[in-house]
Protein backbone atom coordinates (compact mmCIF):
# COMPACT_ATOMS: atom_id res chain seq x y z
CA UNK A 1 0.00 0.00 0.00
CA UNK A 2 2.80 2.56 0.62
CA UNK A 3 4.46 1.53 -2.45
CA UNK A 4 1.22 2.57 -4.42
CA UNK A 5 0.88 5.61 -2.50
CA UNK A 6 4.76 6.46 -3.51
CA UNK A 7 4.04 6.05 -6.94
CA UNK A 8 0.66 7.69 -7.08
CA UNK A 9 2.21 10.89 -5.34
CA UNK A 10 5.33 10.93 -8.03
CA UNK A 11 3.05 10.37 -10.49
CA UNK A 12 0.23 13.14 -9.60
CA UNK A 13 3.99 15.92 -8.91
CA UNK A 14 5.26 15.00 -12.17
CA UNK A 15 2.24 16.17 -13.81
CA UNK A 16 2.92 19.40 -12.05
CA UNK A 17 5.64 20.50 -14.69
CA UNK A 18 4.56 21.17 -17.84
CA UNK A 19 6.29 23.33 -20.23
CA UNK A 20 8.53 25.78 -17.83
CA UNK A 21 11.32 24.29 -20.33
CA UNK A 22 9.07 24.78 -23.17
CA UNK A 23 9.54 28.02 -25.43
CA UNK A 24 6.78 30.80 -24.70
CA UNK A 25 3.86 29.98 -26.96
CA UNK A 26 4.21 33.47 -28.82
CA UNK A 27 7.36 35.08 -29.79
CA UNK A 28 8.46 38.14 -27.70
CA UNK A 29 7.34 40.04 -30.78
CA UNK A 30 3.84 38.51 -30.33
CA UNK A 31 3.55 38.77 -26.55
CA UNK A 32 0.24 39.99 -25.21
CA UNK A 33 -0.33 43.42 -24.67
CA UNK A 34 -2.26 43.86 -21.86
CA UNK A 35 -2.98 47.60 -22.70
CA UNK A 36 -6.73 46.53 -23.36
CA UNK A 37 -8.74 43.77 -23.14
CA UNK A 38 -9.79 42.11 -26.14
CA UNK A 39 -10.05 38.56 -25.69
CA UNK A 40 -11.45 36.53 -22.61
CA UNK A 41 -11.34 32.48 -22.22
CA UNK A 42 -13.57 31.41 -19.84
CA UNK A 43 -12.93 28.00 -18.09
CA UNK A 44 -15.40 25.78 -16.75
CA UNK A 45 -13.68 22.95 -14.72
CA UNK A 46 -14.22 19.26 -15.48
CA UNK A 47 -16.97 18.03 -17.94
CA UNK A 48 -18.15 15.02 -19.48
CA UNK A 49 -16.83 11.49 -18.12
CA UNK A 50 -14.97 13.78 -15.21
CA UNK A 51 -17.65 15.09 -12.96
CA UNK A 52 -15.29 16.80 -10.37
CA UNK A 53 -16.12 16.73 -7.12
CA UNK A 54 -19.22 16.25 -5.53
CA UNK A 55 -21.67 16.73 -2.73
CA UNK A 56 -24.72 14.66 -2.05
CA UNK A 57 -26.49 16.32 -5.42
CA UNK A 58 -24.14 18.32 -6.96
CA UNK A 59 -21.13 17.86 -8.98
CA UNK A 60 -18.60 20.38 -9.81
CA UNK A 61 -18.74 20.25 -13.57
CA UNK A 62 -22.65 21.16 -13.31
CA UNK A 63 -22.16 24.08 -11.39
CA UNK A 64 -18.72 25.40 -13.00
CA UNK A 65 -20.47 25.52 -16.07
CA UNK A 66 -23.40 27.21 -14.92
CA UNK A 67 -21.59 29.98 -13.65
CA UNK A 68 -18.92 29.97 -16.73
CA UNK A 69 -21.46 30.70 -19.15
CA UNK A 70 -23.47 33.12 -17.04
CA UNK A 71 -20.06 35.23 -16.72
CA UNK A 72 -19.89 34.79 -20.10
CA UNK A 73 -22.84 36.18 -21.03
CA UNK A 74 -22.37 39.51 -18.83
CA UNK A 75 -19.18 40.31 -20.23
CA UNK A 76 -20.68 39.76 -23.74
CA UNK A 77 -24.08 41.98 -22.83
CA UNK A 78 -21.52 44.65 -20.82
CA UNK A 79 -18.82 44.80 -23.54
CA UNK A 80 -19.77 43.35 -27.01
CA UNK A 81 -16.38 44.22 -28.21
CA UNK A 82 -14.30 41.72 -25.83
CA UNK A 83 -14.44 38.80 -27.89
CA UNK A 84 -15.91 35.69 -25.19
CA UNK A 85 -14.47 31.71 -25.64
CA UNK A 86 -15.39 28.75 -23.27
CA UNK A 87 -13.25 25.71 -23.24
CA UNK A 88 -16.52 24.18 -23.47
CA UNK A 89 -20.16 25.49 -23.47
CA UNK A 90 -21.67 21.87 -22.86
CA UNK A 91 -21.55 19.04 -20.61
CA UNK A 92 -18.10 17.49 -22.65
CA UNK A 93 -14.38 16.30 -21.37
CA UNK A 94 -11.97 18.62 -22.52
CA UNK A 95 -8.44 17.72 -21.92
CA UNK A 96 -5.89 19.83 -19.53
CA UNK A 97 -3.42 20.29 -22.25
CA UNK A 98 -6.28 21.55 -24.76
CA UNK A 99 -7.85 24.14 -22.64
CA UNK A 100 -4.87 26.04 -22.00
CA UNK A 101 -4.42 25.57 -25.69
CA UNK A 102 -7.75 27.14 -26.77
CA UNK A 103 -6.46 30.49 -24.35
CA UNK A 104 -3.07 30.64 -26.08
CA UNK A 105 -4.55 30.03 -29.90
CA UNK A 106 -6.65 32.88 -29.25
CA UNK A 107 -4.05 35.42 -28.01
CA UNK A 108 -6.69 35.68 -25.08
CA UNK A 109 -5.52 38.46 -22.75
CA UNK A 110 -7.13 36.51 -19.72
CA UNK A 111 -7.98 33.29 -18.56
CA UNK A 112 -10.18 32.56 -16.13
CA UNK A 113 -10.68 28.99 -14.69
CA UNK A 114 -14.33 28.28 -12.73
CA UNK A 115 -14.27 25.19 -9.90
CA UNK A 116 -15.41 24.00 -7.03
CA UNK A 117 -13.55 22.73 -4.04
CA UNK A 118 -13.73 19.84 -1.52
CA UNK A 119 -12.14 19.05 1.69
CA UNK A 120 -13.90 18.31 5.28
CA UNK A 121 -17.74 19.01 6.09
CA UNK A 122 -16.97 21.70 7.81
CA UNK A 123 -14.76 23.71 4.84
CA UNK A 124 -16.16 26.80 3.65
CA UNK A 125 -15.10 29.66 1.74
CA UNK A 126 -13.71 30.72 -1.65
CA UNK A 127 -10.06 31.11 -2.60
CA UNK A 128 -8.19 32.02 -5.64
CA UNK A 129 -5.39 30.77 -7.25
CA UNK A 130 -2.36 32.08 -9.09
CA UNK A 131 0.75 29.92 -10.72
CA UNK A 132 3.43 29.41 -7.47
CA UNK A 133 4.70 27.23 -5.26
CA UNK A 134 2.25 25.92 -2.43
CA UNK A 135 2.52 26.91 1.22
CA UNK A 136 0.85 24.05 2.45
CA UNK A 137 -0.25 20.72 2.48
CA UNK A 138 -3.86 21.92 1.70
CA UNK A 139 -2.90 24.28 -1.47
CA UNK A 140 -0.87 21.20 -2.75
CA UNK A 141 -4.01 18.87 -2.21
CA UNK A 142 -5.88 21.15 -3.86
CA UNK A 143 -3.91 21.31 -6.73
CA UNK A 144 -3.60 18.00 -7.15
CA UNK A 145 -7.43 16.82 -6.82
CA UNK A 146 -7.94 19.25 -10.27
CA UNK A 147 -4.44 18.14 -11.79
CA UNK A 148 -5.71 14.37 -11.63
CA UNK A 149 -8.05 15.21 -14.04
CA UNK A 150 -5.27 13.88 -17.01
CA UNK A 151 -5.91 10.38 -16.00
CA UNK A 152 -9.35 10.44 -17.57
CA UNK A 153 -7.56 11.55 -20.61
CA UNK A 154 -7.64 8.62 -23.50
CA UNK A 155 -3.86 8.03 -22.70
CA UNK A 156 -4.41 7.91 -19.02
CA UNK A 157 -1.57 10.79 -18.85
CA UNK A 158 1.75 9.41 -20.41
CA UNK A 159 2.05 12.54 -22.42
CA UNK A 160 2.86 14.28 -19.62
CA UNK A 161 5.26 11.68 -17.63
CA UNK A 162 8.39 13.04 -19.14
CA UNK A 163 7.71 16.37 -17.44
CA UNK A 164 9.55 16.65 -13.80
CA UNK A 165 8.47 19.24 -11.06
CA UNK A 166 11.29 20.95 -8.48
CA UNK A 167 10.35 24.24 -6.45
CA UNK A 168 13.30 25.84 -8.99
CA UNK A 169 11.12 25.21 -11.73
CA UNK A 170 8.20 26.77 -10.80
CA UNK A 171 10.37 29.32 -9.83
CA UNK A 172 11.64 29.63 -13.34
CA UNK A 173 8.01 29.36 -14.95
CA UNK A 174 6.94 32.26 -12.50
CA UNK A 175 9.98 34.36 -14.07
CA UNK A 176 9.28 33.06 -17.71
CA UNK A 177 5.61 34.54 -16.84
CA UNK A 178 6.27 37.62 -14.47
CA UNK A 179 4.98 39.88 -16.87
CA UNK A 180 1.69 38.14 -15.95
CA UNK A 181 1.38 37.77 -12.73
CA UNK A 182 1.37 41.48 -11.14
CA UNK A 183 -2.30 41.01 -13.51
CA UNK A 184 -3.00 37.66 -12.52
CA UNK A 185 -2.49 38.27 -8.39
CA UNK A 186 -4.22 41.84 -8.68
CA UNK A 187 -7.17 40.63 -10.63
CA UNK A 188 -7.32 37.50 -7.95
CA UNK A 189 -7.64 40.10 -4.98
CA UNK A 190 -10.50 41.47 -6.32
CA UNK A 191 -12.16 38.34 -6.90
CA UNK A 192 -12.32 37.98 -3.37
CA UNK A 193 -13.41 40.92 -2.80
CA UNK A 194 -16.06 40.98 -4.11
CA UNK A 195 -17.09 37.24 -3.12
CA UNK A 196 -16.48 38.87 0.18
CA UNK A 197 -18.91 41.60 -0.92
CA UNK A 198 -21.35 38.92 -0.97
CA UNK A 199 -21.05 37.60 2.40
CA UNK A 200 -18.75 34.82 1.31
CA UNK A 201 -16.22 33.50 3.59
CA UNK A 202 -12.95 34.86 2.38
CA UNK A 203 -10.10 32.70 2.16
CA UNK A 204 -7.95 34.90 0.35
CA UNK A 205 -5.37 34.87 -2.79
CA UNK A 206 -3.48 31.58 -3.04
CA UNK A 207 -0.59 29.99 -4.79
CA UNK A 208 -0.31 26.33 -6.29
CA UNK A 209 0.82 24.15 -9.41
CA UNK A 210 -2.25 23.42 -11.33
CA UNK A 211 -1.00 22.36 -14.77
CA UNK A 212 -3.39 24.78 -16.69
CA UNK A 213 -1.67 27.61 -15.29
CA UNK A 214 1.79 27.01 -16.13
CA UNK A 215 0.18 26.43 -20.04
CA UNK A 216 -1.70 29.76 -20.11
CA UNK A 217 0.96 32.59 -21.46
CA UNK A 218 -1.49 35.52 -19.96
CA UNK A 219 -2.85 36.61 -16.79
CA UNK A 220 -4.73 33.47 -15.37
CA UNK A 221 -6.69 32.62 -12.30
CA UNK A 222 -8.53 29.38 -10.92
CA UNK A 223 -11.21 30.11 -8.79
CA UNK A 224 -12.32 27.91 -6.25
CA UNK A 225 -15.95 29.24 -5.58
CA UNK A 226 -16.83 26.92 -2.74
CA UNK A 227 -16.97 23.38 -1.26
CA UNK A 228 -19.39 21.39 -2.40
CA UNK A 229 -18.52 18.51 0.67
CA UNK A 230 -19.93 20.90 2.94
CA UNK A 231 -24.23 20.24 2.30
CA UNK A 232 -24.74 24.29 3.52
CA UNK A 233 -22.26 25.26 0.63
CA UNK A 234 -23.31 22.66 -1.52
CA UNK A 235 -27.00 23.97 -1.50
CA UNK A 236 -25.47 27.19 -2.01
CA UNK A 237 -23.97 26.78 -4.60
CA UNK A 238 -26.14 24.27 -6.47
CA UNK A 239 -28.97 27.16 -6.51
CA UNK A 240 -29.43 29.22 -9.62
CA UNK A 241 -29.86 32.82 -7.55
CA UNK A 242 -26.83 31.97 -6.12
CA UNK A 243 -24.96 31.37 -9.00
CA UNK A 244 -26.57 34.68 -10.67
CA UNK A 245 -24.91 36.76 -7.58
CA UNK A 246 -21.61 34.47 -7.70
CA UNK A 247 -20.92 35.03 -11.66
CA UNK A 248 -21.99 38.75 -10.66
CA UNK A 249 -18.99 38.93 -8.39
CA UNK A 250 -16.63 37.84 -10.75
CA UNK A 251 -18.01 40.54 -13.54
CA UNK A 252 -17.43 43.22 -11.36
CA UNK A 253 -14.20 42.12 -10.25
CA UNK A 254 -13.51 41.61 -14.09
CA UNK A 255 -14.89 45.19 -14.66
CA UNK A 256 -12.74 46.82 -11.69
CA UNK A 257 -9.78 44.99 -13.33
CA UNK A 258 -10.54 45.99 -16.47
CA UNK A 259 -10.50 49.99 -15.79
CA UNK A 260 -7.33 49.53 -13.69
CA UNK A 261 -5.72 47.65 -16.42
CA UNK A 262 -6.73 50.11 -19.17
CA UNK A 263 -6.22 53.14 -16.96
CA UNK A 264 -9.86 54.04 -17.07
CA UNK A 265 -10.87 56.46 -14.02
CA UNK A 266 -13.30 54.24 -11.79
CA UNK A 267 -15.65 54.75 -8.99
CA UNK A 268 -15.03 54.97 -5.68
CA UNK A 269 -15.43 51.66 -3.67
CA UNK A 270 -17.79 51.04 -0.58
CA UNK A 271 -16.90 53.63 1.70
CA UNK A 272 -17.51 50.54 4.42
CA UNK A 273 -15.34 48.04 2.91
CA UNK A 274 -12.31 50.95 2.91
CA UNK A 275 -13.23 52.00 6.34
CA UNK A 276 -12.27 48.11 7.22
CA UNK A 277 -9.13 47.88 5.11
CA UNK A 278 -7.80 51.60 6.82
CA UNK A 279 -9.10 51.38 9.82
CA UNK A 280 -10.51 54.65 8.67
CA UNK A 281 -7.92 56.69 11.65
CA UNK A 282 -7.64 60.21 10.98
CA UNK A 283 -4.16 59.91 10.37
CA UNK A 284 -4.64 58.30 6.87
CA UNK A 285 -5.84 61.30 5.03
CA UNK A 286 -2.48 63.07 6.18
CA UNK A 287 -0.43 60.53 4.28
CA UNK A 288 -0.08 60.91 1.03
CA UNK A 289 -0.75 58.21 -1.40
CA UNK A 290 2.12 57.86 -4.08
CA UNK A 291 1.41 56.38 -7.41
CA UNK A 292 4.13 55.19 -10.29
CA UNK A 293 4.12 53.32 -13.21
CA UNK A 294 5.82 49.91 -13.41
CA UNK A 295 7.72 48.98 -16.16
CA UNK A 296 9.73 46.22 -15.55
CA UNK A 297 9.79 42.86 -13.41
CA UNK A 298 12.95 40.68 -12.77
CA UNK A 299 14.56 37.99 -10.73
CA UNK A 300 17.61 39.96 -10.39
CA UNK A 301 18.99 43.19 -9.57
CA UNK A 302 18.92 45.39 -12.39
CA UNK A 303 20.97 48.94 -12.64
CA UNK A 304 18.37 51.66 -12.47
CA UNK A 305 20.80 53.76 -15.08
CA UNK A 306 20.58 50.54 -17.04
CA UNK A 307 19.92 51.54 -21.03
CA UNK A 308 16.86 49.65 -21.09
CA UNK A 309 15.02 52.39 -18.85
CA UNK A 310 15.81 54.83 -21.59
CA UNK A 311 17.11 57.58 -18.92
CA UNK A 312 13.41 57.49 -17.03
CA UNK A 313 14.41 58.15 -13.20
CA UNK A 314 14.15 54.56 -11.62
CA UNK A 315 12.89 53.31 -8.46
CA UNK A 316 12.97 49.96 -6.95
CA UNK A 317 11.00 47.60 -4.85
CA UNK A 318 10.64 43.56 -3.84
CA UNK A 319 7.72 42.03 -4.19
CA UNK A 320 7.26 38.34 -3.78
CA UNK A 321 10.58 37.79 -4.02
CA UNK A 322 11.06 39.21 -7.48
CA UNK A 323 12.37 42.72 -8.24
CA UNK A 324 10.27 45.75 -9.59
CA UNK A 325 11.02 48.68 -11.37
CA UNK A 326 8.99 52.00 -11.22
CA UNK A 327 8.94 55.63 -12.81
CA UNK A 328 7.22 58.61 -12.09
CA UNK A 329 6.38 60.15 -8.46
CA UNK A 330 2.82 61.27 -8.44
CA UNK A 331 1.26 62.12 -4.52
CA UNK A 332 -2.59 61.90 -4.56
CA UNK A 333 -2.19 62.32 -8.53
CA UNK A 334 -3.40 59.31 -10.40
CA UNK A 335 -4.86 61.20 -13.26
CA UNK A 336 -0.84 62.28 -14.02
CA UNK A 337 0.27 58.52 -13.19
CA UNK A 338 -1.66 57.82 -15.81
CA UNK A 339 -0.86 60.34 -18.08
CA UNK A 340 2.86 58.98 -17.99
CA UNK A 341 1.52 55.75 -18.25
CA UNK A 342 0.11 56.43 -21.69
CA UNK A 343 3.35 58.11 -22.55
CA UNK A 344 5.95 55.48 -21.44
CA UNK A 345 3.73 52.90 -23.74
CA UNK A 346 3.68 55.08 -26.43
CA UNK A 347 7.85 55.23 -26.01
CA UNK A 348 7.73 51.43 -26.02
CA UNK A 349 6.94 49.97 -22.24
CA UNK A 350 3.80 47.91 -24.09
CA UNK A 351 3.26 46.88 -20.76
CA UNK A 352 3.48 49.92 -18.21
CA UNK A 353 1.37 49.83 -15.76
CA UNK A 354 -0.13 52.22 -12.44
CA UNK A 355 0.80 51.27 -9.10
CA UNK A 356 -0.05 53.29 -5.49
CA UNK A 357 2.15 53.43 -2.45
CA UNK A 358 1.37 54.02 1.02
CA UNK A 359 3.88 54.58 3.20
CA UNK A 360 6.51 53.40 1.55
CA UNK A 361 4.56 49.71 0.75
CA UNK A 362 2.59 49.13 -2.27
CA UNK A 363 -1.24 48.93 -1.96
CA UNK A 364 -4.37 48.23 -4.64
CA UNK A 365 -4.29 50.57 -6.86
CA UNK A 366 -8.33 50.71 -5.89
CA UNK A 367 -7.54 51.71 -2.60
CA UNK A 368 -4.77 53.63 -3.77
CA UNK A 369 -7.14 55.95 -5.74
CA UNK A 370 -9.97 55.95 -2.56
CA UNK A 371 -7.55 57.32 -0.33
CA UNK A 372 -6.22 60.01 -2.72
CA UNK A 373 -9.70 60.89 -3.41
CA UNK A 374 -10.26 61.18 0.24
Amino acid sequence: MGNRKKWYDELVILTLIIIFVSPIARSQEDELDVASLKTVVIDAGHGGKDPGCHGAHAHEKHVCLSMALMLGNKIKENYPDIKVVYTRDKDVFVELDERAKIANQHNADLFICIHANAAGPQAFGAETYVLGLHRTDAQQRVAERENSTIYLEDDGGAKYKDFEMTPDAIIARKLQLSVFLDQSISFAEKIQKEFKYLGRHDRGVKQAGFLVLYKTTMPSVLIETGFLTNPKEEKWLSDSTTQIKMAGAMFTAFEKYKNELEGVDVQTENTESLTDETSANDNTTSVDVVFRIQIETSGTKISLTDSRFKGNTMYEYKQDGLYKYTTGYFPNDFDSANKLKSTLRNDGFQHAFVVGFLNGERISLQKAINLAEK
